[in-house]
């Protein structure tokens, strides 16, 4: 029997294509989705030249018509999704609500949440026949405590925890399980594309301190996932040591 297959959303860089190269280590067949094309094949070959059976497919998660087709056209050998890691999301501008900028927050809502919604919609109906199905979606210390200018990204963060609570009700009776990894401060390109490419000022959040890392947030997926059947590991708050809250983070400069 073909071994099981693992989807995880937004895995072109950053958590997503850790959580892929830990996987893949552990003998998971993945289908890996993002915009950047180039990237996830890149980091296909990567994974296949270590022996991973990979499947690539390039869309926007906020289409919900390309979500749709994506999962008509999944090949038959990989439709058997255990797994869903719905991990795509990011922050854009960092701005009082009176000032905020729109485009940006619908960009926010449409990936944070709607992506994640339309995503969870179209993949379930496959993972209902598969035994021990589990989705994973990463949240944010944004969705358990807010902070001044994270306005609309907070809210869509908040937004995927009630999700992620009401997913696990709903497919309680699918004996599905729902879990969460909620990271702190990861360095990643989450800064970058927060602050539209200005490299000094996505720095600047990671300085005088030691963040987590990428491999770290995908080491507690991993963790969640060796669970026994029996157990649900609903929620994990990762935070680096040198954080104890959104705003409360101890630097050396």
């Amino acid at each position: 029997m073909n071994p099981q297959t693992f989807l995880i959303t937004g895995a072109s860089s950053g958590i997503g294509g850790a959580c892929a190269e830990r996987l893949a280590k552990a003998g998971a067949k993945l289908i890996l989705t993002g915009r950047r094309k180039e990237r996830l094949h890149d980091l296909a070959k990567k994974l296949q030249s270590e022996g991973a059976q990979v499947y690539v497919a390039s869309f926007d998660v906020r289409n919900n018509d390309e979500v749709v087709d994506f999962v008509k056209t999944i090949p038959t050998e990989f439709r058997n999704i255990r797994v869903l890691i719905n991990n795509a999301g990011l922050a854009a501008g960092l701005d009082p609500i009176q000032s905020g900028d729109v485009d940006q927050w619908d960009r926010m809502i449409d990936t944070n949440l709607k992506g994640l919604l339309y995503m969870s919609r179209a993949v379930l109906p496959l993972m209902m026949e598969v035994k021990d199905a589990h989705v994973i979606n990463i949240g944010s210390i944004a969705g358990k405590e807010v902070y001044g200018s994270g306005n609309v990204y907070c809210g869509t963060k908040h937004a995927v925890d009630a999700l992620t609570r009401a997913m696990r009700i709903d497919l309680l009776p699918l004996n599905i399980r729902v879990s969460s990894v909620s990271p702190g401060l990861v360095e990643t390109e989450f800064s970058l594309v927060r602050f539209e490419g200005d490299q000094d000022r996505a720095s600047s959040v990671y300085k005088g301190y030691q963040p987590l890392l990428a491999e770290d947030i995908a080491d507690a997926v991993a963790y969640i996932l060796q669970a026994p059947s029996h157990v649900n590991i609903a929620d994990i708050l990762i935070l680096p040591t040198a954080q104890a809250s959104s705003r409360d983070v101890s630097r050396s400069n």
